[in-house]
């Protein structure tokens, strides 16, 4: 039986720039803020994190590699308030600071149980002074997560769960989702990045981020504390 990805590529077909066969990474016309890092970049469609998304990070149990990921895209997402539902640890202020994020732009809800947190990040969602919003909701259905991204949807904000990697097989409508966590080799703030869900091919390994700035090691040692 010919190779259905064959026939495309070897077809002289016009295709939409809205539409991505299955074997290619999407390119479709589409916000994104740049991650800070060209590698993580050039996995992503578009070139960076999608505005208007959900996007899922899945990190081991204890681990909080998130500030690692998202930090210089919050830094140039704006300067609109960036609210913090559900955060496991107080984010060091000086570190942040040092890299871009200036601290009048944080807000932390210490929102208790999952319905709370929920709540609260469709109301930072429908707020037009909030740039970017991040929420960590470990116990969440499909339904929930389909319905933030449904809020997402047309807005220029930056949306990103944080859940435990146990849920990986889990359904979810994020388009894209990642999986984060302490790298096995180099410095012990290195950490590893497999993107399995995108418009695209999944990962076939994982990209290794090397550490940035010192003032970003601050920054984590101070969430590990």
């Amino acid at each position: 039986m010919p190779d259905p990805a064959h026939i495309l590529r070897s077809q002289a077909l016009p295709i939409r720039a809205d539409v991505w066969p299955a074997h290619a990474l999407a390119h479709a016309p589409l916000a994104v803020v740049p991650t800070g890092n060209a590698e993580l970049d050039a996995e992503l469609p578009a070139g960076g994190w999608p505005l208007g998304n959900l996007i899922e990070i899945l990190q081991p149990v204890a681990a909080h590699s998130e500030w690692r990921l998202v930090l210089p895209a919050l830094v140039r997402q704006g300067v609109g308030v960036v609210v913090l539902v559900g955060a496991p640890h107080r984010p060091f202020l000086p570190a942040l600071q040092a890299e871009g994020l200036l601290a009048h732009r944080l807000l932390q809800v210490e929102a208790g149980d999952a319905t709370q947190r929920l709540w609260t990040t469709e109301q930072a969602l429908q707020c037009a002074a909030v740039n970017a919003v991040l929420a960590w909701l470990p116990r969440t259905q499909a339904g929930s997560l389909r319905r933030l991204h449904l809020m997402a949807l047309g807005q220029d904000k930056l949306l990103f769960v944080m859940r435990p990697q146990d849920v990986q097989s889990e359904a979810s409508p994020a388009p894209l989702r990642l999986r984060v966590q302490p790298a096995d080799q180099g410095p012990w703030d290195a950490v590893c990045v497999q993107v399995f869900k995108r418009r695209g091919p999944p990962m076939s390994s994982g990209l290794v981020l090397q550490p940035r700035h010192a003032h970003l090691r601050l920054a984590c040692e101070a969430q590990i504390g």
